[in-house]
């Protein structure tokens, strides 16, 4: 039988290599440290400890968001106000 959280992990993993296609220091450097955090814990087979890791896999998405929307409001606020302000 499946692990019924099977589709979430990997839904996670998704959105998570999709995210980190913007990431400051590159996507290879994101990939690779992505792939590594996954592959430690591949073999986990308790489902309330793969809910907590995809629970602390959400809230890094929702960090990543957040560093994106910081990014582009920084270049969009030197773009419109001087420094001289």
């Amino acid at each position: 039988m499946a692990n019924p959280l099977r589709a979430e992990v990997l839904n996670l993993y998704k959105n998570l290599l999709y995210l980190g296609k913007e990431y400051p220091k590159g996507a290879d450097y994101f990939r690779s440290r992505l792939k590594a955090a996954f592959l430690k814990n591949k073999g986990e087979t308790d489902p309330e400890k793969i809910k907590q890791l995809l629970a602390r896999g959400e809230f890094v998405i929702k960090e990543l968001e957040a560093l994106y929307f910081l990014r582009k409001y920084r270049a969009l606020k030197q773009r419109y106000y001087s420094d001289d302000s």
